[in-house]
């Protein structure tokens, strides 16, 4: 992995996993950022090209005097595509970055070539039991001014470890399957952010409210995804809090063209909870459903 940043309106940070092929962007959620796919990229670049960006405010891209919230990150990546992509690229986004990635394929189709959404932020659906632990999480990032003292708080008690750890006991239903090298990377992270990085809990603030928002407006939702025209694989984990199983069951009755994987046991990161079980499914997705993406 080669660390790397470019310039747009302000530096963009980035990993290369180097391989050739098709470009694969992968977009990290809420709080996430390029070390969420640290279990999977090496694997995925023996086939393809592999970039995992930092959306603006999250991983090592400052947020400056942009906005974090899901559309001033959908225009950020709409020019990192265009910056480093060399082409359409076949975007692989989980929870708020499977809604970006929906917004850029519906509003930009000419950039991307397919979509892989992992438990991506959607409204939620009816039949869904909301969990209470995420549902008072996200009540509180919506109070004014009280969601940044809440993180810096927690911040203070738990330490970065600690963060890691409730963050992953969170998103996971065994954070256990998690390679210690790759937590233990989430953990420099963590440390890095609360050290040198003031701005990091105005982003994840306002990335929050706007998802928040986004939730309210199912029609909008709906009608971004009846635009997508990019072969589209949707994998979800059957005991995500934080996105229920139930909506993206929903999602995919929205669209049956689509390719649907549910991960048994599984919680809201398959990617790192099931990382060889999921690059398969990328790779035979890839290879049997949408060979027009795998084409260099």
């Amino acid at each position: 992995m080669r660390s790397r940043t470019i310039d747009l309106d302000g530096p963009v940070h980035y990993a290369d996993f180097g391989g050739t092929g098709p470009t694969l962007v992968l977009v990290h959620g809420l709080g996430g950022s390029h070390v969420n796919w640290l279990a999977v990229a090496p694997v995925l670049a023996r086939r393809a090209r592999v970039l995992a960006v930092d959306l603006a405010g999250f991983g090592r891209t400052p947020l400056g005097e942009r906005s974090a919230d899901v559309h001033a990150n959908r225009v950020l990546l709409d020019r990192f595509l265009d910056a480093v992509a060399a082409g359409p690229a076949v975007l692989v986004g989980n929870s708020m970055g499977g809604l970006v990635a929906i917004m850029e394929a519906a509003l930009a189709p000419e950039r991307v070539a397919g979509l892989v959404l992992v438990a991506p932020a959607q409204p939620r659906s009816a039949e869904a039991r909301v969990d209470g632990t995420v549902a008072a999480l996200f009540t509180l990032y919506a109070l004014p001014l009280v969601g940044e003292h809440v993180l810096r708080w927690r911040a203070r008690l738990l330490g970065p470890a600690g963060v890691v750890r409730a963050t992953l006991a969170l998103c996971c239903v065994d954070p256990s399957r998690i390679p210690p090298d790759v937590v233990e990377a989430h953990v420099a992270l963590a440390r890095e952010r609360l050290e040198r990085m003031p701005w990091a809990n105005r982003a994840f603030v306002q990335a929050a409210r706007s998802l928040i928002a986004v939730a309210a407006r199912r029609s909008w939702f709906d009608e971004m995804v009846r635009r997508i025209t990019a072969p589209t694989l949707l994998v979800q984990g059957d005991r995500d809090r934080l996105v229920a199983a139930a909506a993206s069951r929903r999602l995919a009755g929205l669209r049956p063209d689509w390719s649907f994987e549910l991960f048994a046991d599984v919680g809201h990161v398959p990617q790192l909870e099931e990382p060889a079980r999921f690059v398969g499914s990328v790779e035979r997705w890839l290879g049997e459903r949408a060979p027009a993406a795998a084409t260099p």
